[in-house]
């Protein structure tokens, strides 16, 4: 059985779901339904209420923002990780309050630079929202270089802030960001991105991890490594310990 994180806390997958997320009395699950094409099922329950979407691609990363409202996932549609050349995601959300389906993402004009950013093969992945459901950050990747962004839904526009950040994920207090950045040997190790700064701080955690990290509290953060859930302090001191 395969645990996975959700916002502020481990969850555990049950029922078939190959990534779970849960947040303020919301759950969700992303299941891989067989058959080709490769397709998955997001299973949504909130208020009581719940809600399926079958979607092409496998299973990635889900998350529940913290006030359980807005639900982000992406799915690879070619390939089977970040290591394989050529693959491609599909990063969506849903808002449970209206039940508004964006099954892709791609179309949020970019602005890299100040300029707007156009790209045949740019990509996004690891959405992570702010408290009040408005703003949101993700990794854009284009032309062999990622991109931490950061996004408005309302506005529907995003620009990137640094490169080579993947995956990140939003502190309760929501001032940094816990991301894994490639290094070398690597190809990851997770650092934490001070958002008011933007000074990165590399974790006690040296081996490679490839996880959307979670926060437990503010002054920690939990990932999975070789089949077990592990915690390390977010100011990069310490040690890592089992979870």
């Amino acid at each position: 059985m395969y645990v996975v994180h959700a916002r502020g806390r481990a969850a555990e997958a049950v029922g078939g779901c190959a990534r779970t997320s849960a947040a303020a009395g919301t759950e969700a699950c992303l299941t891989a339904l067989p058959g080709l094409p490769a397709m998955v099922e997001l299973k949504v329950t909130a208020r009581g209420r719940e809600v399926r979407h079958e979607l092409p691609g496998i299973p990635s990363r889900l998350q529940v923002s913290p006030s359980g409202r807005m639900v982000s996932w992406t799915v690879f549609v070619s390939g089977d990780s970040y290591n394989t050349e050529g693959f491609s995601t599909r990063t969506g959300i849903l808002d449970t309050a209206n039940d508004e389906l964006r099954k892709s993402i791609e179309d949020i004009p970019l602005f890299v630079a100040g300029e707007r950013y156009r790209a045949p093969d740019l990509n996004f992945w690891g959405v992570t929202f702010t408290a009040d459901d408005t703003r949101f950050y993700a990794t854009a990747a284009s032309r062999g270089r990622t991109h931490l962004v950061e996004a408005d839904y309302r506005s529907w526009e995003a620009r990137a802030l640094r490169d080579n950040v993947e995956c990140p994920s939003l502190s309760p207090d929501g001032t940094r960001l816990v991301f894994k950045k490639r290094v070398s040997p690597g190809p990851w190790r997770l650092h934490v991105l001070d958002l008011r700064t933007m000074a990165e701080t590399a974790l006690a955690e040296e081996r490679s991890v490839d996880d959307q990290a979670v926060w437990p509290d503010d002054r920690t953060v939990a990932y999975r490594h070789d089949g077990r859930t592990w915690r390390a302090p977010a100011d990069g001191s310490g040690e890592v310990t089992p979870a």
